[in-house]
């Protein structure tokens, strides 16, 4: 059953406005003072030019307008056919703001004598401070920007008008080289040998895009499409008159379409559900004035359940996240969860802190699960369950990393610590501690993967935990600091009754590294990108900072690590090209369904930047070999896929494979990517034949949903190392999970509304008035 089918209810808009903020514990001058969430903004880094500022020249009749509404007052506004606007200056990026409404026209922009977009400003809404062009990729140097009426548009004499320019003022790209007190002497760094195509000849690496919005959680919707989600800030693309904190990246064009969220999704998790659904769990409340505004209604995020319905046009054009908290929310606060899809198709979400800070403490701990939808497991009737895993996983354990297990049970890591929980159970059974001291969870971040699942060996489970931090988590940050070095560690444990009584196997990455992002490829391998090779993730905490930064040192060259290699000879970096953008804390990277990895975000700030390590809205693709190579085309690929079915699909194999020597198909969760973590990110080999005629090839399903929970997946076939473009189908009935309204029920009876923000105003610290028909 469809989850929204459920509610009949209105949304009930929530207006609040708050004292604390919403990173990381600080406090923005003037957020006890509600305001409007304009898109003017100035980062730090970046310079504002009004409009009567003299480096702006006019030519054409333009006129003077004065109101507090305006950037510094003052605006200029023009209804003259062909009057311009022009401005140089030396950066890498300019913003132009201004107003819209119905008396206004198209004008076109000019970057460097180059007409680059024409934009009508036309709005039926009277709207000021509007970011109406925003370019950030220009090089380091002198550039000159041309605004100019068209004199066309929906009305006559359309005006066009410009209220401030905004600089971003950037630097020369210089080679970043590790700090002289890092000895990486005792890395192995022999290359592995490799068989598949994945690291043969060379990689490639391309900038293509922008996000529009910082992009910290990450998931591929479609063929075509790519969620990205951020926090509440000041991002460039805007939406309803404000800063958009969500959009569709159009993973063939580049274009990017603003989403409207209505609470604060800052270090929310999510994960698809059985019927393709996507749920986003989780937040941070709002900030009052700073980036929060009773014009638009920004709701406190902890407790969300933000529902993304399965959108697969290819135009997007109908896609929306949609918000109810007075019927769907989860039992308590959640900042920094985990939320992952399990065998019935429901959603456990696991973990996290009751309201924003930095490192986890008692104080906040939020040591339960609980599902989406809910369930009366465990006498819980819809409420958490208290898992006392993360109680003695404390400090360090937020965002843990959470895997379904082909035995329905669940592997979770935080801090130095592992267990399998039997969910069905409640039981937890302790695996042997993470070596060496190294800590694998937020702020100390590894990247955490189940490794590929095969019926050659009955789907035994192995994990691998990569890179990660041996900093005190009981330290104070006053003695933490930007160059403490990072792990070199990867961890792997076979999940069998010998695996586990031998223990985690320890080997070396070539570089250390927190806050890797680590990407199942179709052939089986990983590869880790993104990072730091010093410091600790988040911002505004340590000695040392760089900007806001708490890392340094950013790690530019991923390594492909090959599972099935001899032990010391599975990392290699050979023929892979290093990028010039650090990507650090809120990066993330998936594969996509071309084959390829997308690679975006760092945002190491309290809001967006322009300082060292800034706010990163550039897009990388980083392409295997194999992207070169004929590759094997499937016809009319099938939709579903059920369990245990047996399907045949029409290959075309390339011309120079025509003698195969290896077929695998892989079934992939392609993952929910934010802050290391990669939920639900699977592989599972499925059994394949291929028959006499050369081109059909027979799949099986996965045998049960704790092998692939049900829900949406990408199938691959690959040719001796070289995969397909995937498909997607739906692995199972496409049903919604179970839904048990008695839990349900007595959710909605036993908890309140954005509970966070009423127990605030309980106690007198809070602004404003919330305004909900439950309380």
């Amino acid at each position: 059953m469809n989850i929204l089918a459920l509610l009949s209810f209105p949304v009930l808009w929530v207006f609040a406005w708050g004292r604390e903020s919403a990173w990381n514990g600080q406090t923005p001058s003037g957020t006890d003072i509600p305001g409007p969430f304009r898109p003017y903004y100035v980062p730090p880094g970046a310079k504002s030019y009004d409009s009567s500022s003299p480096l702006i020249h006019f030519t054409g009749s333009w006129f003077d307008s004065f109101n507090s509404m305006y950037v510094a007052t003052t605006l200029r506004w023009t209804d003259e056919k062909g009057a311009a606007a022009r401005m140089t200056f030396v950066g890498t990026g300019i913003e132009w703001f201004g107003g819209l409404d119905r008396s206004h026209g198209i004008a076109a922009v000019f970057i460097d004598g180059k007409k680059v977009q024409e934009i009508d400003t036309w709005s039926n809404v009277s709207r000021k401070q509007q970011r109406i062009f925003w370019t950030f990729n220009l090089s380091y140097g002198k550039h000159t920007i041309v605004v100019r009426n068209l004199g066309k548009g929906r009305v006559d004499s359309p005006v066009i008008d410009i209220d401030a320019f905004v600089v971003t003022e950037g630097r020369t790209t210089l080679p970043i080289t590790l700090p002289p007190t890092l000895d990486l002497s005792n890395v192995a760094t022999q290359p592995g040998q490799i068989q598949s195509f994945a690291s043969q000849t060379q990689w490639t690496l391309e900038q293509k895009g922008v996000t529009g919005v910082s992009a910290m959680q990450l998931t591929v919707i479609s063929d075509t499409h790519a969620l990205i989600i951020d926090k509440v800030e000041h991002n460039p693309l805007s939406i309803g008159g404000h800063p958009a904190w969500a959009a569709l990246f159009n993973l063939r064009t580049h274009a990017v379409r603003p989403l409207e969220i209505e609470s604060n999704s800052f270090c929310a998790g999510g994960t698809f559900l059985s019927n393709g659904t996507l749920i986003n769990v989780g937040g941070n409340p709002v900030v009052g004035g700073y980036t929060s505004a009773a014009d638009f209604g920004d709701l406190d995020g902890l407790q969300a359940v933000r529902i993304f319905e399965p959108c697969s046009s290819a135009s997007a054009a109908h896609c929306k996240i949609y918000e109810n908290h007075s019927r769907m929310r989860m039992a308590s606060p959640r900042w920094y969860n985990t939320a992952i899809r399990i065998s019935d198709g429901s959603a456990m979400i696991v973990g996290g802190s009751k309201k924003g800070g930095w490192m986890n403490n008692e104080t906040v701990n939020n040591p339960t699960i609980e599902y989406w939808p809910p369930k009366s497991i465990h006498n819980s009737i819809g409420l958490p369950i208290h898992l006392p895993f993360l109680v003695r996983t404390l400090n360090a354990n937020l965002f843990p990393i959470v895997f379904s297990l082909p035995d329905d049970r669940i592997f979770m890591a935080a801090n130095q610590d592992a267990i399998i929980y039997d969910w069905r159970m409640n039981q937890e059974q302790r695996l042997p501690r993470i070596p060496n001291g190294c800590r694998v969870t937020y702020p100390m971040a590894a990247a955490g993967l189940l490794l590929p699942l095969s019926p050659e060996d009955g789907y035994t489970p192995e994990i691998l935990l990569c890179g990660g931090s041996t900093i005190d988590d009981k330290k104070p940050s006053y003695k933490i600091s930007s160059q403490d070095l990072a792990s070199f560690q990867c961890s792997r444990l076979l999940l069998t009754e010998q695996g586990i009584a031998a223990g985690w196997a320890v080997e070396q990455m070539p570089e250390a590294r927190h806050m890797p992002d680590a990407v199942l490829l179709p052939t089986g391998e990983v590869l880790i990108v993104n990072g730091a090779r010093t410091g600790i993730s988040g911002y505004g905490n340590v000695i040392d900072q760089v900007g806001q930064s708490n890392a340094d040192n950013p790690v530019l060259t991923p390594v492909l690590y090959d599972p099935t290699a001899p032990a010391g000879r599975r990392f290699s970096s050979e023929g892979i090209r290093s990028s010039a953008i650090p990507r650090m804390y809120h990066s993330v990277a998936t594969l996509t369904p071309n084959g390829d990895i997308m690679v975006a975000g760092s945002n190491p700030n309290l809001d967006r930047s322009e300082v060292k390590y800034g706010t990163e809205y550039r897009v990388e693709w980083v392409g295997p070999p194999y992207m070169k190579k004929n590759r094997p085309l499937v016809h009319k690929p099938p939709e579903a896929l059920l369990y245990g079915q047996n399907l045949t699909l029409s290959v075309k194999f390339p011309p120079s494979t025509d003698k195969v020597r290896n077929i695998k198909v892989a079934l992939m969760d392609l993952g929910f990517v934010t802050h290391a973590v990669h939920a639900n990110s699977r592989l599972v080999y499925l059994s394949s034949s291929l028959f006499s005629d050369g081109h059909s090839l027979q799949i099986t399903g996965p045998p049960r949903p704790a092998v692939y929970p049900p829900g949406p997946g990408w199938i691959y076939v690959i040719v001796d190392g070289v995969p397909s473009v995937g498909f997607q189908v739906m692995v199972g009935n496409g049903n919604g999970p179970p839904v048990d309204h008695t839990a349900w029920d007595n959710l909605l009876k036993t908890t309140a509304v954005d509970q966070y923000e009423a127990s605030k105003k309980a106690k007198g610290k809070k602004k404003g008035k919330n305004v909900d028909s439950t309380e």
